[in-house]
């Protein structure tokens, strides 16, 4: 359930989640030697009600930053959620403190009209997004394939807000796979609350008012921190009971990154949560295996109609096909389809 307000804004295209403060702090707090000097664009942000205006123009002298530029969307009215009705949005610009009390004053922060609507993808953003050296903020859900594409083209550095479904996106696993692009340290428990106007299913004991709490949403960066190269602990032997293998490509099924063999040095299949715990030194990635293509290429063989038979009489009634190359387990004669699969192996050092 926790999944489903993202999921139904996403297919909506409702993108109004506004981030916590506290949850800003808690991750940049582990970049600040990336930004001294640095010219940091919040682009997807109404920069009067953003919190990544905030933490940003206070932290200004402390982070040592040269300049902080925010543009909105549609928006010339300082209300969180904006009703998208202006067809000419705003960028503001600050410099730093100029009278000695070290706070953002307004009249220190430079208002300035945008000719068309702020989205982030219009000529005068791009423009913007030219001059700035690292991006941070939490773009719409729905375009962002189409944003970390963006951010790529024009080589740029950044600190994004994401769900880890996008992870299995052919858009973004190769990036993650050329270590173009990684998971940052994340939210506390894997979910956070967002600001936001949809209706909020979470239970009455993490309900907040006013909020929507989504699980799987992560940070992407592109920005080097010392979490990607921190070894994971792997303690667990192989036993072919204990890692049963897939019938239709010659690996083993990993059910949990706890449960990673410290003593296979074959292909896994680990769950997309994997990625939290990646470091290039200590694993590669072959590939992934919701990836239709890369499933072909990879010699995946298709899963079969005795196969889809049988999985109907076992009353799955899941969308697959004799012909589809994904993978699957048979365990006490039942056919098992596995949740998405990274495929990695060990590097034997």
């Amino acid at each position: 359930m926790a999944n489903k307000g993202l999921n139904d804004a996403k297919k909506a295209k409702k993108d109004e989640f506004y981030t916590q403060l506290s949850d800003i702090e808690n991750e940049l707090r582990h970049y600040k030697e990336h930004f001294r000097g640095k010219t940091v664009l919040c682009n997807c942000d109404d920069p009067r009600v953003s919190n990544f205006f905030h933490y940003f123009a206070y932290q200004f002298e402390a982070l040592g930053l040269k300049r902080l530029i925010t543009t909105c969307y549609k928006n010339q009215s300082p209300d969180l959620f904006s009703q998208h009705d202006c067809e000419r949005a705003i960028w503001l610009e600050y410099l730093g403190d100029k009278n000695g009390n070290r706070i953002p004053d307004p009249e220190e922060i430079g208002i300035r009209q945008l000719q068309g609507d702020g989205d982030f993808r219009s000529q005068e953003c791009i423009e913007l997004l030219k001059q700035a050296d690292i991006i941070v903020t939490n773009p719409p859900f729905s375009l962002f394939r189409e944003y970390v594409a963006q951010l790529v083209q024009y080589g740029k550095k950044f600190i994004i807000i994401g769900h880890q479904n996008a992870i299995k996106y052919k858009e973004i696993f190769p990036l993650i796979q050329a270590n173009k692009l990684w998971l940052g340290y994340g939210f506390r428990g894997g979910a956070t609350h967002f600001m936001s106007k949809y209706e909020d299913v979470a239970t009455a004991g993490s309900h907040k008012a006013g909020m929507i709490r989504v699980s799987g949403v992560v940070w992407f960066t592109n920005l080097e921190i010392k979490k990607r190269h921190e070894e994971l602990i792997l303690f667990r032997n192989y036993t072919p009971k204990a890692y049963p293998h897939y019938e239709n490509y010659d690996a083993i099924d990993v059910s949990q990154t706890e449960n990673i063999p410290c003593d296979y040095d074959g292909l896994m299949g680990v769950p997309i949560s994997f990625m939290d715990k990646y470091n290039p030194e200590q694993f590669e990635i072959v590939g992934n295996a919701c990836d239709t293509a890369w499933c072909r290429k990879a010699g995946i063989a298709p899963m079969g109609q005795d196969t889809i038979n049988q999985l109907r009489q076992q009353g799955n009634m899941a969308h697959v096909t004799a012909n589809m190359n994904s993978l699957y387990l048979v365990h006490d004669g039942k056919v098992i389809l596995p949740y998405a699969r990274v495929i990695i192996r060990r590097r034997v050092k």
